[in-house]
């Protein structure tokens, strides 16, 4: 048999060389991903903001609240308060409800929500009216100033029923100083009102307004007012831009949430 030439041979040496050379850069470059991915996966933490915003979240979607608009910015706002109250002690700890009214929407809207966060259940869902001095069908004028008929912004807690003028109604505690604070001195209660009606949007094209109560239908007036009495948070939401609150410290929410429910932080 003819004997390969030194040429061949030399060929055959280079592509042997040259292959060896392939498999051994491509291994030294792959290890360094291999180790920054698992380094990277070690790091990845599950924070206790993360797990705040999770909580958010499957509470919205477990309640079914995008189904009936409520708007997740605007809920998790509420949340926060919520958590913020539990954590100064100014709510009831057996009545875990919240309400929420997004002013941001018109007025022929269902913009209250009453939320139950014991049942994950959504308990209304229902037209409310603004002050006469907010607006016409939307409310972009807010004030905590007594005879300016306008709604007031901000974070509240449900307090006394009495009978008044209007029927059975509740009073509110204010809690965000200068924009809801006088809430006792301009009597803003939850009310019913004639004309809080499907029938009346019907016929003038939006609500009727009030001097600056959340004015609820006649007939769940009574309804409402039993399932969020005793102590539990009202969050009234709108379009006013200085608006602050004490009440909207995230961190502070986050800390009560993680103490309340007992939740721990951990590596994925």
């Amino acid at each position: 048999m003819k004997k390969p030439s030194i040429g061949i041979l030399s060929t055959l040496f280079i592509l042997l060389a040259f292959t060896a050379v392939s498999w051994t850069s491509n291994k030294t470059v792959s290890e360094p991903v291999e180790v920054l991915t698992k380094t990277s996966k070690v790091n990845n933490v599950v924070s206790a903001a993360d797990l705040f915003d999770q909580h958010v979240t499957d509470v919205y979607n477990k309640i079914g609240l995008q189904a009936s608009q409520l708007d997740f910015a605007v809920f998790k706002k509420a949340l926060v308060g919520y958590y913020n109250f539990k954590d100064a002690s100014l709510i009831s700890k057996n009545h875990n409800v919240i309400t929420i009214v997004d002013f941001n929407k018109p007025s022929t809207k269902k913009r209250l929500w009453i939320v139950d966060l014991d049942n994950s259940k959504l308990l209304f869902n229902t037209l409310v009216a603004h002050g006469q001095g907010s607006g016409d069908n939307m409310a972009m004028n807010f004030s905590n100033t007594e005879n300016s008929h306008q709604s007031s912004l901000g974070f509240y807690i449900t307090s006394d029923i009495y009978f008044g003028k209007h029927g059975l109604s509740m009073k509110l505690d204010g809690m965000d100083k200068g924009f809801n604070s006088n809430a006792r001195e301009r009597a803003i209660v939850v009310h019913g009102a004639e004309y809080v009606s499907q029938s009346f949007v019907n016929s003038r094209g939006r609500l009727g307004r009030s001097h600056g109560c959340p004015a609820l239908p006649v007939e769940l007036t009574k309804t409402i007012i039993d399932n969020i009495k005793g102590k539990t948070t009202l969050f009234i939401n709108g379009n006013q831009k200085n608006y602050i609150s004490k009440f909207a410290d995230m961190n502070l929410a986050v800390n009560t949430f993680m103490n309340t429910t007992g939740a721990v932080t951990a590596s994925l």
